[in-house]
């Protein structure tokens, strides 16, 4: 995991980011159990207090839940919701490729065509 201090998005939402990405991408399985707020926050030098932030987003997302004398654990996903969770990132991507796209001069049929390229690959 990895923490950018001069980031302006607040490292409690960084650590979140990152598990939910795990998570989704099935990196962490359903059942798993998180490192505790604790030796995650020693891990990271951090405080234990942004560690819990973290953990406290990730439960009102409904990504993991806390299992009493065992920590955090990663509820079921829905596949549906981690399509939408992929389809969000996909047009994130899409959008930083047409703007840079833009900027090159890559008229939309120049584009269009190498995706349908890449696509194949």
């Amino acid at each position: 995991m990895k923490i950018l201090q001069n980031s302006d998005v607040p490292i409690y939402k960084q650590i979140a980011a990152q598990f939910k990405e795990q998570i989704i991408n099935g990196e962490i399985a359903e059942g798993e159990l998180l490192p505790s707020i604790r030796s995650l926050a020693r891990d990271l030098k951090i405080s234990v207090i942004t560690t819990m932030k973290a953990y406290e987003l990730m439960t009102e997302e409904g990504l993991i839940s806390a299992v009493q004398g065992k920590g955090y654990i990663v509820n079921p996903q829905d596949r549906e919701m981690i399509r939408e969770q992929h389809l969000r990132i996909l047009e994130q991507h899409l959008q930083n490729a047409m703007d840079e796209a833009r900027l090159a001069g890559v008229s939309p049929d120049e584009l269009v065509e190498m995706i349908k390229v890449l696509y194949k690959v």
